[in-house]
């Protein structure tokens, strides 16, 4: 199994983001600090502004989240249905759907900024 960790803003809205939009269930969740989220093969840490991992580091930097490029990618069965329903409840896209070669993919976006890839393979 895959872990990874996004820092967010607010830890109840990134879970009721993960949860209601993207099919994770929530495995445990400690308070407003951190909760653990599951979706197949992926856990996810969701960390708050309260956890351990958001302490200054030596230069003064201070994790938060970034709204990067770096994702992580769920791969979905009928991309266009799945985005389709994704918009309709407010989720944020970066772009339209790419196809190249039979696959799809598309970037939404998590309350805090933090990038998903939906993929559809061919």
């Amino acid at each position: 199994m895959a872990r990874v960790r996004y820092m967010v803003d607010d830890v109840d809205d990134a879970v009721a983001f993960y949860v209601s939009k993207l099919g994770f269930e929530l495995q445990q969740q400690f308070g407003p600090a951190i909760a653990i989220l599951v979706r197949d093969d992926l856990e996810l840490l969701v960390a708050g502004p309260k956890t351990s991992a958001a302490r200054p580091m030596l230069d003064g930097a201070v994790p938060g989240p970034g709204g990067g490029w770096s994702r992580f990618v769920l791969t979905v069965d009928d991309l266009e249905s799945y985005v389709a329903k994704l918009k309709q409840e407010g989720v944020e896209f970066r772009n339209d759907i790419l196809e190249a070669q039979g696959r799809k993919q598309i970037l939404c976006v998590d309350p805090s900024g933090n990038v998903v890839e939906l993929f559809q393979a061919d």
